[in-house]
């Protein structure tokens, strides 16, 4: 077998990503996606990097790397913008816009999405932290709300999950967690800056299983 012939074997197998961010964030998520496709710890392709604004620091990342980005005002085009780029996963990383039902129909445990709380695998269902104690969903919070939620409840442990979107609110399979544990003088700037890092490497992990099958 030729190396022409391996090669397009090897780049047919390899999953297509969409990431799409907004002006929220800084890109640190994809950033570390990006890292983890260029070593090989992603069996992957970023085929597109989608932004809700212009202004958005993603889009900067992507342009350094050379990777295609595309600009998404309404949440009604994003349909038909990722369909355009056939990707086998969708990574939320800071996306602020609703994604509709129709996105969600036509992409079923494909879209992932990273919430900054330990979201459970039942709605009925609770999630404990490393020492025992029960660990917070903060469910309907954004990344600020939430990581000031661990401290006003004295949490022993801050957490974030990657799940994939479903149509419940916050809700969806949990595809992994990461746990960073509450210092007594955390602030929400302190804690979050550690918390990002085991979010950044807790995306990587999960693309890395899901894009090896």
């Amino acid at each position: 077998m030729s190396n022409y012939i391996l090669l397009n074997k090897f780049l047919s197998s390899m999953k297509r990503i969409a990431v799409l961010v907004s002006n929220v964030g800084t890109g640190t998520n994809l950033q570390a996606i990006i890292d983890a496709v260029k070593s090989g710890q992603i069996k992957g392709k970023i085929v597109v990097v989608i932004a809700d604004s212009k202004d958005a620091h993603g889009l900067k990342r992507a342009g350094q790397h050379h990777i295609k980005t595309s600009i998404c005002q309404k949440k009604e085009q994003l349909l038909k913008l990722l369909k355009k780029y056939h990707p086998d996963y969708i990574a939320l990383a800071g996306w602020k816009q609703i994604i509709t039902n129709e996105v969600i129909d036509n992409y079923p445990n494909r879209i992932l999405n990273l919430h900054p709380g330990l979201a459970p695998d039942s709605l009925k269902g609770k999630v404990k932290n490393p020492d025992g104690t029960y660990a917070l969903w903060n469910r309907g919070l954004l990344t600020e709300k939430a990581v000031k939620n661990f401290l006003d409840h004295r949490s022993t442990y801050a957490g974030s999950s990657v799940h994939f979107l479903s149509k419940e609110f916050d809700f969806g399979p949990v595809l992994g967690r990461c746990f960073e544990k509450v210092r007594t003088n955390d602030t929400i700037e302190t804690l979050y800056i550690r918390l990002k890092k085991k979010e950044n490497q807790l995306y990587v992990r999960v693309l890395s299983k899901l894009c090896f099958h």
